[in-house]
């Protein structure tokens, strides 16, 4: 079974996407000096999820790279600790460029969550779950 988990995304602007990032808090891993993409460490353990130009990414795919700003590839899903984490990077993203999607509000009356989409469209989603308040059945 596979041991580690890499997720790659495509950019159009390397150091702007990094700058992007950073600006939200994420980690960012230069143990490997590459140049031609850049690494955000997401979470703990630490998912990698690398960012790549178009072009090499397209080249590793072996596919074109759509629009994610007109169709949604992949929706990535943080975990946030509390309701203030998902109001605070949603505050961050969308200072920082982002366009948000759904507004941070309370979902089935025991998630709390948002949605927005980065400087190349990929859409994120917040989500913070009260498990104490979680229906049972």
């Amino acid at each position: 079974m596979a041991q580690n988990l890499w997720l790659n995304l495509p950019v159009r602007d390397l150091a702007r996407s990094r700058a992007f990032f950073e600006a939200l808090g994420f980690a960012i891993n230069d143990r490997h000096g590459q140049s031609h993409m850049v690494s955000l460490v997401v979470g703990d353990p630490g998912v990698i999820v690398n960012l790549f130009p178009e072009s090499a990414f397209a080249a590793m795919a072996g596919a074109g790279v759509s629009d994610a700003a007109k169709a949604a590839e992949v929706m990535l899903s943080l975990g946030a600790n509390s309701r203030e984490e998902v109001d605070t990077l949603t505050r961050k993203a969308k200072a920082a460029g982002a366009t948000v999607f759904g507004e941070p509000a309370e979902v089935q009356g025991w998630m709390y969550g948002s949605g927005f989409a980065d400087l190349d469209g990929h859409r994120w989603n917040l989500l913070h779950m009260d498990m104490g308040r979680m229906p049972k059945g």
